[in-house]
Order: structure tokens, then C-alpha cells, then sequence
């Protein structure tokens, strides 16, 4: 082979080696990339970005009737919003509305992602039929639940229905306690169970069916109360976690159906509404609704981390423990005597963590016995030799 040919081999697998420790870059790429992403950044930046932090910035100043900050208050508007009374009842009103609705929505959701997981057919139809809802807007099922099944009139829906079981016809749904609690649950419900449905039906699919089956070996009925809260509820604690800090959030979010069933009623007035009315109402008071749209948002990252903390994301109880100090173990002993002063077998010790292994504790089979010692008590064991790396020995 001529010195050229050396030359040439060798310069190729150069470039061979470059091109394989670099990624491929495809060409003409770089102006679809921005040809797509552009019109995403702008909307973003017009639509969320400078809204926040305009409004973060009228939140220190006094904005009536205008967006343009006019006089700088500083931290008085947050004093005013926390001293607000009917602020803090509007949190009341969301208390009671997350009390009711979140228990709920997780036990008729995980209810029916039982039954759509043990129906061994038509899985897909089912699951189309529950999530259909969500793809209906808060304001039209509003509309259907005011007009239709909660209007009042006797020939209404739910009232046509209670008095086919002889109760009496209910006229004031929507404007006396607590009647309607009844209609905001159960519109809610309606809406945002099919989804929270799928989550936990996902969760129930990941679950090896090796567990089901190991626990029925052991005496557990299939499909019990049993089998269901020993395998099933600590599989789901993670999907459990998610779906809890979804309905959360969603709970402080509520404003359409609240907004549209009972309007501005300080009764039923969620945060969000009255914030609404403050900063979009009469007073257009931008300064007193932005500081108020930064409380509640604080509340709600706060709620959602201290959730976190305390439930956490994560399946393994060890990290957990570590988060949390009163559940931590004590130290756990040495895993078994060794030397001549130990006076039994080795293996006569065993830990906790070994004592799942099946194997018994006592005298170890493998170990010989002592001929000179009485009757047949395993000998004490030597302390191994340790090997140094440099081939010394150590004892």
C-alpha cells in the first residue's frame, strides 16, 4: 500500500470517527424550526408572559378604572386582600366545595375504573362513554343543568324524578342552602370523573397480575375487600397522589359553573369569582385584583407542596421515611456474630431484612460439627482471611 493510500485510509476514518461522536444535523431544518416555533414564543410571550408580570406589577399599586399603575402602594393591597372578610369567606366557600367534591371525584372515579378493569369486553367502548364529558364545555353542561335538570319548574327533570318516589318538587335549587351544593357537585362530578376515571385505569393496568395471583395462593379471595386493600389501594398510591393534587388545583380553579348556576352570590362566590367581580366588575380595580390573583396563587403552591411533602409522588416508603423523621426505623443490628467469643453457630443471628428469605434461624446445616465437643453443637466458625490487593494477607 503506496504512503498516499495510508494517507487517505487513515484522514477517512478521522471523519468516520468526528462524524460518529457528534449528532447528525439534518439540513434545512433551521428555518422550519422557527418557522414553527415562532408564532408558539410570541403568543406565549404576548398572551402569558408580560400578562404576569404586568400584573404582578399592578399588584403594588393602585389601578382603578385603568391598567396604567398610578399611585405605588406597596404591600397594601395584599394587607387589604388578607383583612378582606369577604375574601376569607370566599375561601370558606371553596373549603366546603374541596371537602365535597375531591372526595367524591376519587371514589367515583377509582369506583369505575374497577368495574371498566374487570369487564373483560368492550373496555374501549366503556372508556369512551365516561370520558365523553370532559370534552364538554363547564359553561354549556352549566346551561343544560340550570334549563334543564335543576330549573325549578315541576316538569324539570330531577323534579319529575322526586316526585315519581312521592317527594315534593324542589322550586329553589339554585338559591337557597343547600340545594345548591347539590347542583355545583353534580355538575362538577359529571364533568371531571371520566377523566380522573382513566388515570386510575391506567394505574389499575400497570399492576402485575403476578401479585393477584401470589396473594390468591395465599388465601385471598379474588376480587375481594381483602385482595383489593392489601394489592390494589398501595399500587395506586402514586396515581392516588396525582389524581389528589389534580382536584385540588381544579377545586381552586372552579369559576364557570359557580359563575353561570349561581352568579355572584357571596353564599356560593368561589375566589375566583370574586375576583372577577373586583378587577372585571363595576370597580375595575386592577391593583386590589391582581394582588388578590397572587395570594390565591400562593395558597395554591403551597397546598400542592406541602401535599407533595407530606403524600409524595413516589411508590418507595423509604424515601418517605426520610422526608418524614418520626417514621424513620432504628439502626438495624450486625447480621451475625463472628468469632470464638460468640459461643454459637454462625447463622444464629439474622435480621430483619434476612428474615423474609424463608431460611429459619438456628445452627446452619452446612456448618460441621466439633467431634470434640459434647453431642453434636456446630463448631465456632473461623474469622475469614482478608486478600490485600498487593497479595499480603491480613488477619
Amino acid at each position: 500500500m503506496s504512503t498516499a493510500t495510508a494517507g487517505r485510509s487513515s484522514r477517512a476514518a478521522r471523519a468516520r470517527s468526528r462524524d460518529s461522536s457528534h449528532p447528525t444535523r439534518i439540513r434545512g431544518t433551521g428555518a422550519a424550526f422557527w418557522l414553527f416555533f415562532t408564532p408558539f414564543a410570541v403568543g406565549l410571550l404576548i398572551f402569558t408572559i408580560i400578562p404576569l408580570l404586568w400584573g404582578g406589577a399592578l399588584s403594588f399599586f393602585e389601578a382603578k378604572g385603568t391598567v396604567l399603575p398610578t399611585q405605588f402602594v406597596g404591600l397594601g393591597n395584599f394587607k387589604d386582600f388578607l383583612t378582606d372578610t369577604a375574601f376569607l369567606y370566599s375561601l370558606r366557600t371553596f373549603t366546603i366545595f374541596a371537602i365535597f367534591i375531591v372526595p367524591v371525584t376519587m371514589a367515583s372515579s377509582l369506583f369505575l375504573a374497577v368495574l371498566v378493569n374487570g369487564i373483560p369486553r368492550f373496555q374501549a367502548f366503556y372508556r369512551s362513554v365516561f370520558f365523553l364529558p370532559t370534552a364538554c364545555s363547564y359553561v354549556v353542561a352549566s346551561v343544560v343543568w340550570r334549563l334543564g335538570l335543576f330549573n325549578g319548574l315541576d316538569s324539570g327533570v330531577v323534579n319529575t324524578m322526586l316526585s315519581g318516589i312521592g317527594l315534593d318538587p324542589i322550586a329553589d335549587w339554585l338559591s337557597a342552602s343547600p340545594y345548591w351544593w347539590v347542583v355545583l357537585i353534580s355538575v362538577r362530578l359529571w364533568m371531571q370523573v371520566g377523566f380522573y376515571m382513566l388515570l386510575f385505569l391506567a394505574g389499575l393496568q400497570a399492576i402485575p397480575s403476578q401479585l393477584y395471583e401470589a396473594a390468591a395462593v395465599d388465601g385471598l379471595n379474588p376480587g375481594g375487600w381483602r385482595m383489593f386493600r392489601m394489592i390494589t389501594l398501595p399500587q395506586l398510591r402514586t396515581t392516588s397522589t396525582a389524581v389528589l393534587l389534580l382536584l385540588l388545583i381544579a377545586a381552586f380553579q372552579a369559576f364557570d359553573e359557580f359563575y353561570n348556576l349561581t352568579g355572584n352570590n357571596p353564599e356560593t362566590r368561589p375566589p375566583l369569582v370574586y375576583l372577577y367581580n373586583i378587577a372585571l366588575g363595576p370597580e375595575q380595580d386592577f391593583g386590589h385584583g391582581s394582588a388578590g390573583a397572587l395570594v390565591l396563587t400562593a395558597i395554591m403552591v403551597v397546598a400542592g407542596l406541602l401535599q407533595t411533602w407530606i403524600i409524595g409522588f413516589d411508590s418507595n416508603d423509604d424515601a418517605r421515611r426520610r422526608r418524614l423523621p418520626w417514621r424513620r426505623r432504628g439502626p438495624v443490628g450486625p447480621v451475625g456474630a463472628v468469632g470464638a467469643g460468640a459461643g454459637a453457630g454462625v447463622g444464629t443471628t439474622v435480621t430483619a431484612d434476612l428474615a423474609g428469605t424463608g431460611a429459619p434461624p438456628g445452627p446452619s446445616a452446612d456448618v460441621p460439627s466439633d467431634p470434640s465437643a459434647d453431642g453434636n453443637r456446630p463448631a465456632a466458625a473461623a474469622a475469614p482471611e482478608i486478600i490485600r490487593p498487593d497479595g499480603g494477607d491480613r488477619s
